[in-house]
């Protein structure tokens, strides 16, 4: 069996459909890695990479001016997908509150990954999450 595909990097410039188009590379690299490389990747766990990417995408559009970078990579038996943007500022997730109209994207994220890391880079930020390939499969915190 060849090597599952290592990664794939997009790079967003705000653009109406960017959105839409992260959601898309994120089915099909996923697809591929299934097709073509047999790896196993269960319907919830390509629902929740595309969850997570319009999440993390869509908060650097808010908040970061210039252009996104979209990272996927397969590591063991999860997909990572980490996105670049230029703002600084690390995210925070908010304690619940039913009355907050908005603003819980991090919330959501943070209720469907088994790792995640935001760090400081020299211009702005990396926000990494990693979601198991398939049900039920338990997976170590990111390595800082």
């Amino acid at each position: 069996m060849p090597d599952a595909p290592a990664e794939v990097t997009v790079a967003l410039d705000g653009a109406d459909g960017c959105i839409a188009m992260a959601r898309h590379q994120v089915s099909e690299f996923l697809t591929r890695a299934q097709s073509e490389y047999g790896l196993p990747v269960s319907a919830r766990a390509l629902d929740f990479a595309q969850l997570v990417v319009s999440e993390l995408v869509t908060n650097s559009l808010k908040y970061a001016p210039g252009p996104v970078l979209v990272q996927l990579r397969i590591i063991g038996s999860a997909v990572e997908i980490s996105v670049w943007d230029t703002d600084p500022v690390l995210p925070v997730a908010r304690a619940a509150d039913a009355g907050r109209v908005g603003q819980h994207g991090l919330e959501i994220v943070m209720a469907v990954v088994q790792g995640f890391e935001a760090r400081r880079e020299p211009v702005g930020k990396c926000i990494t999450a990693r979601i198991a390939l398939f049900d039920g499969l338990l997976i170590e915190g990111l390595d800082g």
